[in-house]
C-alpha cells in the first residue's frame, strides 16, 4: 500500500504536469520541427536555456559545446545530488510524416525521440523547481549534445566535469520505446544494453584485367572468404554465456565486369556485454585477419573504433525507481525489459555512478503510431510526454527521500 505522503506527492506532480501539458506539447513540437545534428544543437540549446530561465532555474551553457547543466537546490542542498539527463541531437534522416510539426530542416529529423527526452526533462524540471522545498539535496539537469555519434556527448561532458561540483551520487534518464504502448514504462536492473564498436576491414590485393588471372590477386574473393571465417572465429571464442553480435553492413569494391580492383572494404559492428571479453576479442580478431591476409599474399587490416561501453543499471537504484514508477502509474503499467544489443552513450555515466536508464512507451496503434526509431515516419502519442515528465519527477523525489 502506498504511503499517504507519497500519494500526496504524486497528486501534486500530476496536477503540475496536467496544468503544463499544453506547454509540453508545444515544446516538443517546436523541437521536433527544428532538429539539429550532433554537436550542432545551437538553437536547441538556446531553446532549453530560455525555458530554464523562465522557470527560475540556474544553469551553465557551453558544456561540451552545446550542452547545458542546470541545478535545482532543495533543502540542505549539499546532502546528496541526483542527476537527470536528456539528449539534444537529431539524425540525418528525411522525415516522411505529414504533421504541422514536421521537420523544417531537410534531411534532419528527431527520429530517435531526443525531442521527447528533452521535453520530458524540462517538464520534470518544472515540477521539481515547484516542489524544491519538499526534498533534501540537489538535482542536476544534464542536457547533453551528440548522443548519436562517437565519441558521444556523454564522454565529453564527463571529461568537462559534469559529474562533479556537486558530485553526482545517482543518475537517471529515459528513452522512447516504440514497441511499448503509451502509458507504460519499462525497467531492467543490471546489465541492459551492449557495448558497440565499429569494424573497418580493408583488404589490399592486386588489380588487373579479369581475363588474366595470373596477373592479379582478387581482393573481392579474399574478403568474401575471410568474412565467414572471421564470423566463425568470433563464435568459437564465445563461451555462450554472454550475448554478442558480429554483423557486416557494408561491402564495397570499385571494379567492373572485367576489371579487378586493387582493394575491397567491409564495414560492420561488434556488440558485446562483457567488457573484459570485448578487449580480448579486439586483439584476437585483428591478429586473425592479419594471419589470414598473409596466407593469401594480401595486405590490409581490421581497424576497430571503440564505441560506447555496455550500459549497467544499478540494481538497488533501478529497483527503487521501478517501485516509484509503480506508485505513480500503477504496477500494471510498469514492465520488466529484456537485454538489448542496441547501444546508448548514457552507458558512460553508468560506468561512473549508480544509474537507471528506463523506457517510455510511445506507441498507439489506433493513431497509426507504430514506427520504430530511426524510421522516417517515427512519431509518438503526445500523452507520453505527461508520463515521461511525471515519472522522471517522481523518480527524482523518491531517490532524494
Amino acid at each position: 500500500m502506498i504511503k499517504h505522503i507519497v500519494v500526496q506527492q504524486i497528486t501534486k506532480i500530476k496536477e503540475i504536469i496536467e496544468s503544463s501539458y499544453s506547454d509540453l506539447v508545444e515544446w516538443r513540437e517546436y523541437l521536433h520541427a527544428h532538429p539539429e545534428l550532433s554537436f550542432k544543437e545551437e538553437q536547441t540549446s538556446a531553446f532549453v536555456a530560455a525555458r530554464l530561465e523562465a522557470m527560475g532555474i540556474s544553469f551553465q551553457t557551453g558544456v561540451a559545446g552545446t550542452g547545458i547543466v542546470a541545478l535545482i537546490e532543495g533543502r540542505n542542498p549539499k546532502k546528496q545530488c541526483l542527476a537527470l539527463r536528456a539528449d539534444l541531437d537529431a539524425l540525418p534522416i528525411f522525415e516522411e510524416n505529414d504533421a504541422p510539426y514536421k521537420s523544417k530542416v531537410d534531411g534532419v529529423m528527431h527520429a530517435c525521440g531526443h525531442d521527447v527526452h528533452t521535453t520530458c526533462l524540462l517538464g520534470a524540471a518544472k515540477v521539481l523547481q515547484t516542489l524544491k522545498e519538499e526534498f533534501e539535496g540537489t538535482i542536476k539537469l544534464i542536457f547533453q549534445p551528440g548522443e548519436e555519434v562517437l565519441p558521444g556527448g556523454a564522454s565529453l561532458m564527463i571529461k568537462e566535469g559534469v559529474l562533479e561540483n556537486p558530485k553526482v551520487d545517482k543518475i537517471a534518464a529515459l528513452h522512447v520505446f516504440p514497441t511499448m504502448n503509451v502509458g507504460k514504462i519499462g525497467f531492467r536492473a543490471g546489465q541492459y544494453m551492449a557495448a558497440c564498436d565499429e569494424l573497418y576491414l580493408n583488404v589490399k590485393g592486386k588489380g588487373g584485367h579479369a581475363a588474366l588471372p595470373s596477373e592479379y590477386n582478387n581482393p573481392i574473393m579474399i574478403i568474401a572468404e575471410l568474412l565467414p571465417k572471421l564470423e566463425a572465429y568470433v563464435k568459437s571464442l564465445s563461451d555462450g554465456t554472454s550475448p554478442y553480435i558480429f554483423a557486416i553492413g557494408k561491402l564495397q569494391a570499385e571494379g567492373a565486369t572485367n576489371v579487378i580492383p586493387p582493394s575491397a572494404i567491409a564495414e560492420g559492428t561488434l556488440r558485446t556485454m562483457d567488457e573484459s571479453w570485448r578487449k580480448l576479442i579486439h586483439e584476437k580478431m585483428q591478429a586473425f585477419v592479419l594471419q589470414f591476409l598473409t596466407s593469401k599474399n594480401a595486405q590490409g587490416e581490421l581497424r576497430i573504433v571503440k564505441g560506447y561501453p555496455s550500459l549497467l543499471n544499478n540494481e538497488s537504484f533501478t529497483s527503487q525507481s521501478m517501485q516509484s514508477a509503480k506508485d505513480y502509474l500503477g504496477a500494471e503499467n510498469v514492465e520488466e525489459m529484456d537485454i538489448r544489443m542496441t547501444a546508448e552513450d548514457f552507458s558512460f555515466y553508468s560506468q561512473k555512478v549508480p544509474a537507471c536508464f528506463f523506457r517510455l512507451g510511445v506507441r498507439n496503434e489506433d493513431l497509426g503510431i507504430t514506427y520504430g526509431v530511426h524510421h522516417p515516419k517515427f512519431d509518438i502519442d503526445k500523452n507520453a510526454l505527461k508520463v515521461g515528465a511525471g515519472v522522471m519527477a517522481q523518480l527524482a523525489l523518491s531517490a532524494l527521500d
